[in-house]
């Protein structure tokens, strides 16, 4: 074959609808995954199980017989494949006729994002773990996973086709500050994992901020703040459900998990915050914001269901 038969054929390669979208969908579970093995980093005291990077220390890229080098070293590794994986799913976003033009800039916006990640993590062992690096890596994360929720749902209204909103602008507005209100539940969330007893390891002087108590309150604040707004937008979908029951049972199952994540946060506080009841929350966490991306999108640019 020749270069120039070669490139011809690279040239007219195209993905279908249905192709790019299980793309996106493996997008989506490997940023949910690299935030749950981010967190059992922080959570088992491994943010200093490799100091060097990408190597795991100097003169040896592959870790010791260690139980805090292999999670640190499985996170980075699970890390580079999130990337290949993402990066495929921005490729292929161009070589997908019927995306539209937002929906690959957002898809080349999430593969950034992600990459970000590599040197914030490189960063993140530099400064032994510093909390406002190690708040800005998980952030991070879940600014991406929502976006690639976002670009999973535009794939599938490509494939299905665009229906028309069932609520009104207002309701569509307010649930943009539920959603806000989602984002200032995940900084507090971060905030006081700072401020808690698991430093991420290693540190020879452990970076606090402030003290986990107040945190907790202003956690336990905006966890209101937002299951309140979530059942004002559950109560008004409610009364109108047999427009949308789809819609409606999605949100019930939005708020039934933050009810089971919120009953996970009051067992690990009184049962003095076990790592591993700590690591599901972080997980729930994760699953709740991508849900709550999926249901607001939804609700302002819904595809098609026949």
């Amino acid at each position: 074959m020749s270069v120039y038969t070669y490139i011809t054929r690279v040239q007219r390669f195209e993905l279908s609808a249905g192709q790019f979208l299980r793309l996106a969908l493996a997008s989506v579970a490997a940023l949910w995954l690299i935030v749950v093995t981010g967190a059992a980093v922080r959570l088992t005291d491994s943010g200093l199980g490799c100091r060097h990077w990408p190597g795991c220390e100097k003169g040896h890229p592959l870790p010791a017989k260690d139980y805090h080098a292999y999670i640190e070293f499985g996170n980075r590794v699970i890390g580079g494949v999130t990337i290949v994986v993402v990066l495929l799913t921005a490729l292929g976003a161009w070589r997908t006729p019927r995306l539209s033009r937002a929906s690959r800039r957002l898809a080349l916006a999430v593969f950034l994002g992600t990459l970000a990640q590599a040197p914030l993590g490189y960063l993140a062992v530099k400064t032994d773990l510093r909390w406002p690096v190690v708040a800005a890596h998980l952030l991070l994360s879940m600014a991406v996973l929502a976006g690639a929720v976002v670009l999973v749902l535009e794939s599938y209204a490509a494939l299905a086709g665009r229906a028309e909103p069932v609520v009104p602008l207002e309701l569509r507005r307010f649930a943009l500050v539920v959603a806000g209100a989602a984002l200032a539940l995940l900084v507090t969330g971060t905030l006081a994992t700072a401020g808690g007893p698991h430093s991420g390891g290693g540190a020879e002087h452990v970076d606090r901020l402030w003290r986990l108590q107040p945190l907790i309150y202003v956690h336990a604040g905006a966890v209101a703040v937002f299951g309140l707004g979530l059942v004002f937008l559950l109560g008004y979908l409610a009364a109108r459900r047999e427009r949308a029951p789809r819609l409606f049972a999605f949100g019930a199952a939005v708020l039934g998990l933050l009810v089971v994540q919120m009953i996970l946060g009051e067992i690990q506080y009184r049962t003095h915050l076990p790592w591993p009841l700590v690591l599901a929350h972080v997980g729930l966490a994760g699953a709740v914001w991508a849900l709550l991306a999926a249901f607001v999108t939804i609700l302002w640019r819904p595809p098609r269901v026949d």
